[in-house]
């Protein structure tokens, strides 16, 4: 035995336990969550009118005197078996609001709605991948001595596409700054959506929601130069929202011409810095706005669904913008597994997090995301369903809802979370088999032509 690796003889001690069988039962019911929270307690459910208790729980039972329960988080870097469920409750909210169900009328998939892009501004020229990344024919050269031009056809996976060609030309310090208010921009950009909208319908714009109601669900994404830009579901109801039709002006053609015109028009006004000044922050000049249609003609909708839900799962690691854990000294910025372009950028948000002008944004706290603060998925009110309806739907299709005309006592405290090296390898095996279950099932459903997973 003491041979064996650590994680080995972890697994063996587990198994000879008496109440490894339980055990095992907890960690299936988690999914295989790599990092499962520990809950010490107990539950009683007691008849409404008598007093008289019906069932009760207690984790002094139970192995450990534990019970363990997923940790819900969403990046498969971290826990990819709570990363799975949540991409699955990502794809039926955001799939609910373009095509119904989950108590959303299928009539949302006739109403105007458009997969909207808005990209971050240039902060400096940087490496493209494609046939030639910056071809120049003059061979000018930057005031620091650096090639303004690049002849190079890169590779998408190359490790140079995304960074500087000068980074002593780059505006990090703007790039940061932009991150910090994306935000901001996003909230004035549907505001200016509305007001255009109700100007163009002959409206006050005061009285928009009388007439029309713009429902939206958007999701961040960083691209190759470590730069946030938004994809977003953009859809237009009529002022009770899903449950009614939009007025006769609201059409897809004036939808897109508005949406347009805001991210050309709106902006935010940084406080004014001795050091770098005052900023006006715009969206890019980039700016796609593509009609969803019914009939097929546009991008599908499932597919907009899953991309969606594809990326809110992916970690800060994957995407090669930064950590998905926040930093606590700036010694911890050098030894970041990061590339050189985005440790400046973390730099740049230590040292601009430490001006009392910029405070407020607390760029310190969010340097290991490069400034960026906000969630990585957001929606409108009444856009769809929420995270929480999905969770107790599935509560209730496994039988953990509480009985009507019953109480129920709970007493829960935190014991603790994660595994011991033998528990992660077994939780692992699990988070597997039922990934391949899942796999199985859903290939089996498309070759009888129906059904989703």
């Amino acid at each position: 035995m003491r041979q064996l690796p650590e994680t080995d003889r972890d697994a063996i001690r587990l198994a000879q336990d008496p109440q490894f069988p339980r055990w095992l039962e907890q960690v299936t019911a988690t999914g295989g969550c790599a990092h499962p929270i520990h809950l010490s307690g107990s539950t009683a459910t007691l008849d409404g009118t008598t007093g008289e208790i019906l069932r009760h729980y207690d984790t002094r039972d139970e192995p450990a005197e534990r019970l363990l329960v997923r940790c819900r988080n969403r990046r498969a870097t971290v826990c990819p078996a709570c990363s799975r469920l949540h991409a699955g409750d990502t794809f039926h909210l955001v799939r609910a609001g373009l095509l119904g169900g989950k108590h959303v009328p299928a009539a949302v998939r006739h109403r105007p709605r458009l997969f909207v892009t808005l990209t971050a501004p240039s902060f400096g020229p940087v490496h493209r991948a494609g046939e030639a990344c910056r071809p120049r024919r003059n061979g000018r050269t930057c005031e620091h001595g650096r090639s303004l031009g690049c002849g190079t056809a890169h590779a998408p996976d190359a490790l140079v596409v995304g960074q500087p060609l000068c980074p002593d030309c780059y505006d990090y310090s703007t790039h940061v700054l932009w991150h910090a208010h994306a935000s901001k921009l996003w909230d004035r950009f549907v505001i200016d959506v509305r007001r255009r909208l109700a100007s163009a319908a002959g409206l006050v714009q005061s009285r928009f929601a009388d007439h029309a109601r713009l429902s939206f669900a958007r999701v961040a994404e960083y691209q190759k130069r470590a730069a946030v830009h938004v994809h977003a579901v953009v859809r237009l109801d009529g002022p009770a929202g899903p449950d009614d039709e939009p007025p006769a002006w609201g059409t897809t053609e004036r939808l897109i011409d508005v949406v347009r015109k805001s991210a050309q028009h709106v902006l935010v006004r940084t406080p004014y810095s001795p050091s770098v000044g005052e900023l006006v922050l715009r969206w890019g000049a980039q700016v796609d706005a593509r009609p969803l249609r019914a009939d097929g003609d546009g991008p599908d909708d499932d597919a907009v669904a899953a991309y969606v839900a594809k990326y809110v799962t992916k970690g800060a690691s994957e995407t090669g913008a930064g950590l998905d854990h926040p930093l606590t000294a700036w010694a911890d910025i050098a030894m970041a597994p990061v590339s050189q372009h985005v440790r400046t950028l973390m730099r740049a948000c230590w040292r601009l997090g430490g001006l009392p002008e910029y405070e407020p944004l607390r760029l310190r706290a969010w340097a290991h995301t490069l400034g960026y603060r906000g969630h990585i998925l957001t929606k409108s009110r009444a856009y769809s369903t929420t995270y929480a309806a999905l969770r107790a739907e599935r509560a209730h299709h496994m039988g953990h809802v509480d009985a009507p005309d019953t109480i129920t006592e709970r007493h829960w405290r935190y014991a603790g979370s994660g595994h011991t090296p033998g528990a992660a390898q077994i939780a692992a095996g699990i988070a597997h088999d039922i990934a391949i279950h899942r796999e199985i099932v859903r290939e089996e459903l498309d070759r009888r032509g129906g059904g989703s997973l």
